[in-house]
């Protein structure tokens, strides 16, 4: 497990950005770093909400010195065929993110050059990705999530990055409403308020 960090923290945060890399996206962060091998110079990288992506091109524009297209399934495809085409002219590698469900390109010229870039997709994290992220989401809030969380939350929960932020997030909001530290309790009470009360009651 490591992390790969950024040079920005996030607003409203008590804690730098990082990129928990694990098993369900080692393979894009070592595809990012690999850019010149990218065939035209190219790469989409899909992933369901909250995995990362957004952090990825952040990065990758940072560190590499190319171009990034967030969310490039919104966008307007002929911008992003004029972006294309300035990135091949001035000679840098252009990565854009998509969602997961994929990308309908309607305009000709676009969808035969996007079909012929490198195809990067962000996977589940595993048990270790899922503590690890749950640990760096409650340090940016500068929440103590008290020993033992992780390994009593991670084979309860949804195991998608959504869901780990989102607990996360009510942990915090219950811990701040009772004015009392997050323990099982909380841990518990938080399971119940985002995924139902049966998955708190597993194991």
């Amino acid at each position: 497990m490591s992390q790969i960090a950024l040079p920005l923290t996030q607003s409203g945060t008590k804690g730098p950005e990082s990129i928990i890399v694990g098993e369900g996206n080692r393979a894009v962060a070592e595809a990012l770093g690999a850019s010149p091998d990218w065939p035209f110079g190219t790469a989409i990288l899909a992933g369901p909400a909250r995995s990362g992506k957004s952090l990825f091109a952040r990065w990758f524009a940072s560190h590499t010195g190319g171009g990034a297209i967030d969310d490039a399934h919104t966008k307007d495809e002929t911008e992003i065929f004029h972006a294309w085409n300035r990135a091949r002219e001035d000679g840098y590698p252009l990565l854009l993110t998509v969602d997961a469900k994929g990308w309908e390109i309607t305009l000709p010229d676009l969808r035969s050059r996007m079909g012929a870039a490198l195809q990067l997709e962000i996977g589940p994290p595993d048990d270790e990705m899922a503590a690890q992220l749950m640990l760096s989401h409650a340090a940016q809030r500068g929440l103590a999530l008290g020993e033992g969380a992780p390994a009593y939350l991670v084979p309860r929960m949804e195991r998608s990055y959504a869901a780990i932020e989102r607990i996360v997030a009510e942990i915090d909001r219950l811990s701040l409403e009772r004015k009392v530290p997050a323990t099982m309790s909380i841990w518990r009470d938080a399971l119940d308020a985002v995924q139902g009360p049966e998955q708190a009651r597993l194991l």
